[in-house]
């Protein structure tokens, strides 16, 4: 766990990590749907969203503008763990998701290995799942869907061995799931699929796990990556896109004179690359916590460690309680997801009681202060709730920020709905 004096300092750096501005004191475990904002990321913000200029004139102001928007893609590629490829700001992470998988998929038909499938899995999020439907029945592709395995909330690389074939064009893998919170061995994954077709394009959905742990692009031999930038400490409106040197050059939608690996479309929002900039100083700053290492490679890596850890230790307690207090475990009632004992969990909990409806247990830990969150069964999680017969979940989401103290309340009002059946 982190020290009583770090973790102070860690959340005086983010808005509303005590109190709801409109509920009040509160607990938040709803980090999956967007994590806490750093104050930094505001200030900015709202600095920047006051400048007139645009990049690309000769005045002052029009060059900081080009001195942030190209400050903050170093900032994006030193977090991503890589120097080579492109990064480029979009709508969000689902629309940023449909364009890599539009350009891969179509770009795919005319290349010298064009192949007639692609695959990905069933934990992926629909925003993959949607893209990859879409775009492979316009190609002319075939769309196969690798089952994961719903007692562990995850899918491995002998599940993809199944069914690539030489005659696979594209993948997707999704690094962490959202719904269920437990992680895909990505470099696994990517060696088997290289194996048996090594020109496949392979795209990463890093949106679950960016918040969670260090990226480390060059450790994998993919070609497309994307995370959305309010699910890692800054604000909504803009996801992240990072493709590889062959998939930024496949035909994509671009303004003609442009570059054939130009990826931006329209004015950049300069605000998007700084306020991301604050997102890896951030880090930085935590990662010398934990490093005497003037090298920022080292300080985020460290961060990532250090949050990793943070979070298995909130998880710990979730399960398994302390000082007193029972863990999800030691209630026969809950039901986890994934399991109690799963090495690839990070920071997400989702479960449900049996005998309550999941809605009734969210409403009663939101009005005893404990934000968590409610999935459905329906577009967004149907794929993981389904095989499980739940026609929902509570989502319990932690981040690095949270404490023991608000984990311990959130098990004590679990107790309470328990012991009242």
């Amino acid at each position: 766990m982190f020290k009583d004096a770090l973790l102070s300092q860690v959340r005086d750096k983010f808005h509303h990590a005590d109190e709801c501005p409109y509920q009040g004191v509160r607990a938040f475990f709803e980090n999956a749907g967007g994590s806490l904002t750093l104050k930094s990321v505001v200030e900015v913000n709202s600095r920047l969203s006051s400048i007139p200029d645009n990049q690309g004139r000769d005045n002052p102001a029009s060059l900081e503008m080009v001195r942030l928007i190209n400050q903050g893609k170093a900032d994006m590629l030193d977090f991503m763990g890589t120097q080579r490829g492109k990064v480029f700001v979009g709508e969000s992470g689902t629309e940023v998701t449909y364009r890599l998988v539009r350009a891969a998929i179509l770009g795919s038909i005319g290349s010298d290995n064009p192949g007639s499938t692609v695959i990905g899995s069933t934990l992926e999020h629909p925003a993959t799942v949607s893209a990859c439907k879409r775009w492979s029945k316009i190609a002319g592709k075939n769309y196969v869907e690798i089952p994961h395995n719903s007692d562990t909330g995850s899918v491995t690389a002998a599940d993809y061995k199944k069914l690539v074939t030489s005659d696979t064009c594209v993948a997707t893998i999704i690094q962490t799931s959202p719904v269920t919170g437990v992680g895909v061995d990505v470099g696994a994954v990517v060696e088997t699929i290289r194996a048996v077709s090594p020109d496949c394009i392979i795209i990463v959905d890093g949106i679950q796990h960016a918040a969670h742990g260090a990226v480390h692009l060059d450790h994998y031999d993919i070609d497309g990556f994307v995370l959305s930038a309010y699910k890692v400490f800054s604000r909504h409106n803009y996801g992240v896109g990072w493709v590889s040197s062959r998939l930024a050059e496949l035909p994509h939608d671009h303004l003609d004179g442009t570059p054939s690996d130009f990826w931006e479309l329209g004015t950049r929002d300069a605000a998007a690359y700084a306020t991301f900039s604050e997102v890896v100083r951030y880090l930085e700053w935590l990662g010398s916590e934990f490093t005497d290492s003037g090298n920022r490679r080292d300080r985020l890596d460290a961060a990532g460690r250090a949050i990793t850890a943070q979070e298995a230790n909130l998880v710990d307690v979730m399960i398994n309680g302390t000082e007193g207090q029972k863990g999800l475990r030691q209630m026969p009632e809950v039901l986890v997801i994934g399991g109690y004992d799963n090495d690839d969990r990070a920071g997400l909990v989702s479960m449900a009681l049996e005998g309550v409806p999941s809605v009734d247990v969210v409403k009663t830990l939101n009005n005893a202060g404990v934000r968590t969150h409610l999935r459905k069964a329906d577009y967004f999680s149907a794929n993981i709730l389904n095989p499980l017969g739940l026609d929902s979940c509570i989502r319990v989401s932690m981040c690095h920020y949270n404490s023991r103290e608000e984990v311990l309340k959130f098990l004590g009002v679990v107790e309470r709905i328990v012991s009242g059946l």
